[in-house]
């Protein structure tokens, strides 16, 4: 959000600081990453649907051939590089989020009630943070409430009814049937290559139904590739399910916090070492299908919703809402500064922590009062690791 701001609002001017916070309060309402939905729509709002895709593949790109590199890089080196050159991005990270949740509560949080929601919303998230339903819950709640009061926000005129395009909707369903299908016949038939119609069923299921984040990605991907593989009735009906050792899925997710792009590009990284037995060509291909079919659902969800969103937000319980729904996103982004915080440790008076807490500091302030561009501030943090 610090960089959306940064780059599409102040400079660009691509969108208004209020539509970047409907954007993002609006992508938290459906699964997949939000990230990468926010920046969709900017596409979407200036070009339409062949930017919105072109803005989705150039924002993925980066991330996810790093990601599918690094897959093979773990095939024969297992060493944790965020311990050295990487260990001072996540203060970065944090600065970032600290700058955007200052931002957007000037611009959200108006009047008592929608700091008493934004207040809630933080600490029930602080508590939750890792209970992928929370989301979804408190953005409802957060739209109920505001609707009681009709003071703020007085009637407006009637909406005339609009016809709505379902043809993302029944695509998006009709993949997941098909991946489901042909996954489960390859399964029983054994069918040359069967792992790669598994594995993009899976990856388009978690796609789906992933609520908070790229968090919510993990537990799911330790359950399906490394808890039920080793499962008794598994090993009986489905000896050869896609499996992955507990330690590389690990060493893949503290890789990815060390890259720039979304966390979601873990995909691709968890794709390759899911067919990495299969041969070089193989893997390259668990790659690809770990990047498309995670992100598909998202892609296809906003593209969506998003027109059938503009019209349903004219009706004055969708207006209201909004207010309600925004205060609940800036909770969330407190909440996540806290979290994040706290995983630092800085309660431990020690080099990194104190290191690490001046970091945020410096990159709040160069946010808030440079122009200097945020790649800059993330390779500064890069410099900074490969120093100390």
């Amino acid at each position: 959000m610090g960089m959306m701001l940064k780059t599409f609002v102040h400079k660009r001017r691509d969108v208004t600081e209020e539509e970047l916070v409907e954007y993002n309060s609006f992508c938290q309402l459906l699964p997949g990453a939000s990230s990468t939905q926010t920046l969709t729509l900017i596409g979407y709002k200036r070009g339409g649907v062949s930017l919105a895709v072109l803005t989705l593949l150039i924002w993925l790109a980066p991330a996810c051939i790093l990601m599918g590199a690094f897959s093979f890089l773990l095939t024969n080196n297992k060493q944790d590089l965020t311990s050295s050159l990487f260990k001072y991005i996540q203060p970065v990270a944090i600065g970032f989020l600290f700058y955007a949740s200052i931002r957007m509560f000037s611009i959200s949080i108006k009047n008592f009630i929608t700091l008493i929601i934004m207040i809630s919303a933080m600490c029930i998230t602080y508590l939750l943070f890792k209970t992928p339903w929370v989301f979804p819950l408190l953005i409802v709640a957060g739209g109920i409430a505001t609707n009681f009061s009709s003071k703020r926000i007085p009637e407006k005129e009637v909406v005339k009814p609009k016809q709505i395009r379902w043809t993302n909707i029944w695509l998006f369903v009709l993949i997941f049937i098909v991946a489901g299908v042909l996954s489960e016949t390859a399964r029983k038939q054994q069918w040359p290559n069967r792992k790669a119609y598994n594995l993009f069923e899976n990856f388009y299921r978690f796609g789906s139904f992933v609520f908070g984040g790229g968090d919510v990605l993990l537990p799911m991907m330790l359950d399906q590739y490394v808890a039920r593989p080793n499962a008794p009735k598994v090993i009986l009906k489905n000896p050869n399910a896609l499996r992955i050792e507990k330690d590389e899925l690990l060493t893949g997710y503290g890789i990815v916090r060390a890259i720039p792009g979304p966390v979601f590009s873990v995909g691709s990284f968890v794709g390759g070492m899911a067919l990495k037995d299969a041969g070089k060509k193989m893997q390259l291909l668990g790659c690809i299908i770990g990047s498309v079919a995670l992100f598909l659902p998202s892609a296809l969800l906003v593209l969506f919703f998003f027109p059938v969103w503009q019209y349903l937000k004219k009706f004055i319980v969708v207006f209201r809402a909004l207010e309600g729904i925004n205060a609940v996103v800036v909770g969330f982004m407190w909440a996540a500064t806290l979290y994040l915080l706290n995983s630092i440790n800085l309660s431990s008076l020690n080099f990194y922590s104190i290191s690490s807490l001046l970091i945020i500091i410096a990159t709040f302030l160069v946010l808030r009062f440079t122009k200097i561009p945020a790649p800059a501030i993330v390779i500064a943090g890069i410099l900074l690791g490969w120093i100390f």
